[in-house]
């Protein structure tokens, strides 16, 4: 069965090309441009096999995203990976915290985020 992943990033140019990639690799993908948007879509599209989240948005940011969903039935364990510009130690931290299962700094590669899906997302 194809798995279903959640973007989330502000930024369109970010959106198409994580998107692009994903689907080239088989994946079903939804985005959303902010932590608001993609709550209600997680809320209302089913279930996710793995949510993909920028830090830094508006409305809402990816840390309160990643708690919000956390809280979320369907939430619980799926995956959650941050890509983000940060690469501070402490945001880091506030992440896992908050329920983050990887932290990835922007740019990356699509090989190389094929291959962090790969390991978090048993089956990918």
């Amino acid at each position: 069965m194809t798995k279903r992943i959640m973007v989330v990033d502000d930024s369109a140019t970010m959106l198409m090309s994580v998107k692009t990639n994903l689907e080239m690799n088989g994946y079903n993908v939804e985005t959303a441009q902010d932590g608001v948007q993609a709550l209600n879509k997680l809320k209302t599209a089913g279930k996710m096999d793995l949510m993909i989240t920028d830090i830094n948005m508006p409305n809402m940011n990816g840390l309160e995203l990643i708690q919000q969903t956390r809280a979320l039935p369907g939430g619980r364990f799926m995956p959650i990976l941050a890509l983000t510009t940060e690469s501070q130690q402490s945001k880091r931290d506030e992440a896992k915290k908050f329920g983050a299962t990887g932290w990835l700094v922007k740019p990356i590669s699509g090989p190389d985020l094929i291959k962090v899906i790969k390991q978090v997302l048993p089956g990918a």
